[in-house]
C-alpha cells in the first residue's frame, strides 16, 4: 500500500478550563489516513459536526489506490458538509452546526494535506519544524495583509473567529491542499487549535521530537494542560518509518 510504513499517536482532552469535548479525531495508519475536527467555538452543537466529519472518514474502506483514496476523503467530507449545512436549516435561520478539520493522507512515499479553518498541520523534519497549513482565520487575514502582527493576533479580541469550516457557509467547501514527499523519520502534526494556540512552535518542535519510546501526544497534552488551556486540545503525531 506505501513505501513506508506508519507510526502513530493521539490524544484528546477537555483542556484545562472546560469539562466537555468537542474535538473528534481519526487515527487509521494502516490506511495513511489522520484527521483532527474541532467543533467551531462559538457554534451550535460543533462537537455534532466534528462527530459526523470523524465517522464519515472513519468509514472509509482499507485498499483503495492513492488517488481513490484523496477522492474519497473529498466526497466523505463534502456530503458532511451538506448534511451539517441542511440540519442548521432545519433548525432555524441563525443555527450553524461546523468543525473545523485538518487531514493528512499518506501513501508511496508522498502526502497530502486538507484542511478547512484553524486546525493545524506540521511536519518536523532534520529538527527543522515547518508549518503544513495556514490558517483560515480572521487574524490570519489581518497578518497576510499587514494590519496586525503575528504577536498582536495572539491577544486579538477575534482571534477565535475562523473564515472555513465544514458545515459553515457557502454552499460549496473549499479545502485548502498542500502535498510533498515522505522522508525517513519524519514527524507530522495534527492538532487543534487548544495546542497551537496554547503552545509556540519552539516548543512544539521539542516535544514531537520526543526520544523513542516517549509517546509525543503525551508530551504535547501534559504541555498544553500545563499552560492551563482553555480551549479542547487534541493530537496526532505521525512517524515516517522505513518499508518492512
Amino acid at each position: 500500500m506505501s513505501g513506508h510504513r506508519f507510526r502513530s499517536w493521539a490524544a484528546t482532552h477537555p483542556g484545562a478550563r472546560r469539562t466537555h469535548n468537542e474535538d473528534s479525531f481519526v487515527d487509521r495508519p494502516e490506511l495513511g489516513l489522520w484527521a483532527v475536527a474541532d467543533g467551531a467555538g462559538g457554534h451550535e452543537a460543533g462537537e455534532v459536526a466534528a462527530v459526523m466529519i470523524a465517522d464519515a472518514l472513519a468509514q472509509i474502506p482499507a485498499g483503495l489506490p492513492a488517488g481513490t483514496l484523496l477522492a474519497e476523503v473529498r466526497s466523505q467530507i463534502a456530503a458532511t458538509h451538506r448534511e451539517l449545512r441542511a440540519e442548521a436549516t432545519r433548525r432555524g435561520p441563525h443555527a450553524i452546526i461546523a468543525a473545523t478539520l485538518v487531514v493528512l493522507l499518506a501513501r508511496n512515499d508522498h502526502f497530502a494535506c486538507l484542511w478547512a479553518g484553524d486546525a493545524r498541520a506540521y511536519l518536523l523534519r532534520g529538527g527543522t519544524l515547518s508549518q503544513i497549513t495556514h490558517d483560515h482565520s480572521l487574524v490570519q487575514e489581518l497578518i497576510d495583509t499587514g494590519a496586525i502582527t503575528a504577536a498582536e493576533a495572539e491577544h486579538h479580541p477575534r482571534a477565535n473567529v475562523v473564515t472555513r469550516a465544514v458545515g459553515a457557509e457557502p454552499d460549496e467547501l473549499e479545502l485548502d491542499k498542500s502535498t510533498g514527499t515522505l522522508q525517513i523519520g519524519d514527524r507530522f502534526l495534527l492538532c487543534s487549535d487548544g495546542v497551537s494556540k496554547c503552545l509556540a512552535e519552539q516548543e512544539i518542535r521539542t516535544l514531537l521530537g520526543a526520544p523513542e519510546g516517549v509517546p509525543p501526544t503525551e508530551l504535547l497534552m501534559a504541555a498544553a494542560l500545563a499552560h492551563e488551556a482553555s480551549d479542547n486540545i487534541t493530537a496526532i503525531a505521525v512517524e515516517v518509518l522505513a518499508a518492512s
